[in-house]
């Protein structure tokens, strides 16, 4: 029955690791303003190349 608590252990562990990096997640991601935000997906917009369909995005 030893191994049991082992492994009752671990899960524990491995919940409590996830729950420690999405509160980091989450701290990270409030702390942008939606400035911020905005500046970040119009970088990687114009950082795309362009599609072959012809279509451009709009403003």
């Amino acid at each position: 029955m030893r191994w049991w608590k082992t492994v009752g252990l671990a899960g524990l562990v491995g919940v409590t690791a996830t729950g420690v990096v999405i509160a980091r997640q989450e701290r990270r991601r409030r702390a942008c303003t939606p400035d911020e935000i905005r500046e970040r997906l119009h970088a990687r917009l114009a950082a795309t190349p362009p599609e072959s369909g012809g279509t451009t995005p709009r403003d």
